[in-house]
């Protein structure tokens, strides 16, 4: 595995692309709570925010607010690694990629009223949350998330939407305000929107306005690398379980230093 660091912080403009029995009842009423934190708690849109699944802290305490944003395909993918987050005591938001990078650029709003609805659950610790992304997600993380220093206090992007600002990096990445993970595929070639060209291009960027930023390039992998399965569920043929771990445990390193566990 080849890494390549350096220092940043971002933001940009937009894409185009893209039950139960009564004799044993305490029995199954821990496997219900069980199958719940990991299923988590979903709420429709609504005046308070965009669609969500949220997986509460497991241990009963209140957690760090993650903010996770799916790929185009949906949230599905994406469940296991949120209940991961819930289980080290963090109290993760999953949420659907195309309500952060979309046409419409409702995005920012959107997070912003993602973040503030999660800071006001009993669950959650007050204060600022951290923003992982994954493919259009992560394109949104970089676009609408760096820039909202009040309220965010880091990104990881997994294998990132960087389509529309391939052009434009030094412009793109000037508008960092919190340190940044990417994470990218250099096999990626999964419809041109997330090339490790545009990757190495924004690092470049990063080294010259000194953001705060750190690129891996995982040298065997393509799109979707850390996904087991797919959003229907099946087996994911990208999967590849040393790049995923070390994805997970750079991420987790990220988290520790900029969002403790509190």
């Amino acid at each position: 595995m080849k890494t390549i660091s350096t220092n940043p912080v971002y933001r940009g403009q937009w894409l185009t692309c893209f039950a139960t029995a009564c004799v044993v009842g305490w029995m199954f009423a821990l496997i219900a709570a069980s199958v719940s934190a990991a299923d988590g708690v979903s709420t429709d849109a609504g005046p308070e925010g965009p669609a969500q699944t949220v997986y509460a802290p497991t241990n009963g305490k209140p957690g760090s607010v993650i903010i996770l944003i799916s790929g185009q395909s949906g949230p599905n993918s994406y469940q296991s690694y949120a209940a991961e987050l819930a289980k080290l005591g963090y109290y993760s938001v999953l949420l659907t990629g195309q309500d952060i990078l979309n046409p419409e650029l409702t995005g920012e709003a959107n997070l912003k009223k993602a973040i503030e609805r999660a800071q006001l659950s009993p669950n959650a610790v007050k204060g600022k949350a951290a923003v992982i992304g994954f493919s259009l997600g992560g394109g949104g993380a970089l676009y609408n998330a760096t820039p909202l220093s009040d309220l965010v206090s880091m990104v990881v992007a997994y294998y990132p939407y960087t389509k529309s600002w391939a052009n434009k990096m030094d412009w793109f990445v000037k508008r960092f305000r919190v340190p940044v993970l990417v994470m990218a595929a250099q096999r990626d070639r999964y419809q041109d929107c997330c090339v490790i060209e545009s990757m190495q291009a924004m690092e470049a960027a990063a080294k010259k306005s000194g953001a705060q930023f750190e690129l891996v390039v995982y040298p065997e992998a393509s799109h979707g690398f850390n996904l087991q399965t797919d959003a229907k569920g099946k087996p994911a043929s990208a999967y590849r379980r040393d790049d995923d771990r070390d994805a997970w445990r750079r991420a987790l390193e990220m988290l520790k230093r900029y969002q403790p566990l509190q």
